[in-house]
């Protein structure tokens, strides 16, 4: 919401998590030729869904695009009611072809300078308005601001495995449908799509599950 479409294969991380059928519901991102990470809420049976990288335009297909089964897929100890360890690792069936359209991200060093007011920008296929439930054909992007003061917003309901970031004003945020896509500041994987009130409400940012705190937990599997 708030955002624009993306030069096309600019987003070179971005995957896009499809059931069986090929219809996208999930972001994801990835980190390895061989393993894209995206949310715990978004987990299906490894045989349900798809893997697509090199998607711009999920009514079209324009030939770049490698989809991939699922041979393993690793949940962290998700906890369903309060969303908290809202990450899961996709192994893909094969290794990724890494070209100019595929590369992975760089995972964040946990003892770099926390985050604190940073610019980010999040991406995805999800809907660009309030209550209104049909994706994006195309990827889409919006900067966003990591917000420090989380806390206040969600009484009792952030952890320390969660960051927020969208707008003060309000109108700029990851929605329906961007579920486990990246949240990437400075060039580094922070934050993964998990959940929000609403979505583009100036009192409720939008809320990632804080992947620093995991990426010894992903660098143990891949």
């Amino acid at each position: 919401i708030g955002g624009q479409e993306v030069q096309k294969y600019s987003i070179k991380y971005q995957a896009s998590v499809q059931t069986e059928k090929g219809e996208h519901y999930c972001g994801g991102t990835l980190v390895h030729e061989q393993w894209v990470v995206s949310a715990a809420h978004c987990w299906r049976r490894s045989h349900m869904m798809l893997v697509v990288l090199s998607e711009h335009n999920l009514e079209e297909t324009e030939g770049f695009e490698q989809v991939f089964n699922v041979s393993k897929i690793y949940v962290h100890n998700y906890n369903h009611g309060t969303y908290d360890n809202d990450i899961m690792l996709i192994k893909l069936s094969q290794p990724a072809q890494l070209n100019a359209n595929v590369q992975p991200v760089s995972l964040p060093d946990k003892n770099t300078r926390p985050l604190w007011g940073n610019v980010c920008q999040v991406s995805g296929w999800g809907t660009t308005q309030v209550y209104f439930f049909k994706l994006s054909r195309v990827l889409r992007v919006v900067n966003v601001r990591e917000n420090p003061y989380c806390k206040w917003y969600y009484w009792g309901r952030i952890t320390p495995n969660m960051i927020c970031a969208g707008s003060i004003f309000g109108g700029k945020d990851s929605c329906q449908g961007d579920s486990g896509g990246p949240l990437v500041c400075n060039g580094c994987l922070e934050g993964i799509v998990s959940w929000g009130i609403g979505c583009a409400n100036p009192f409720y940012p939008g809320v990632y599950t804080n992947v620093r705190w995991y990426v010894d937990w992903i660098n143990w599997y891949i």
